[in-house]
């Protein structure tokens, strides 16, 4: 069970990475936990804090290696986190709860 839960969050990770990534490479501001509007470096190590915190639970408890319902977990981590941030980040007005509000 622990496998299957660790796959998720592990999909979660790992897809919420891209965002950060393609931003901050691009030279964008894009939000972060830390400020609606991070400089794009922020969002880049933000990105690689995702990426390799998704990495390491994938690779601890070889996602790779797991059957069918553990692959299924890591895909469906990445698609609810993948539609959340479409909807989340489609309001003008989107920010984290601890953002202050302008």
């Amino acid at each position: 069970m622990s496998q299957i839960i660790c796959a998720f969050i592990a999909g979660i990770l790992l897809f919420n990475a891209i965002p950060h990534l393609v931003q901050g490479i691009c030279g964008k501001s894009h939000m972060t936990p830390f400020s609606p509007q991070s400089r794009a470096w922020v969002n880049v190590v933000w990105g690689w804090i995702n990426l390799v915190a998704g990495g390491i639970l994938a690779a601890l408890f070889e996602v790779c290696q797991g059957g069918i319902a553990v692959w299924a977990a890591f895909v469906v981590g990445g698609v609810v986190i993948s539609l959340y941030l479409a909807v989340f980040w489609s309001n003008p007005e989107a920010r984290l709860p601890w953002h202050p509000k302008d």
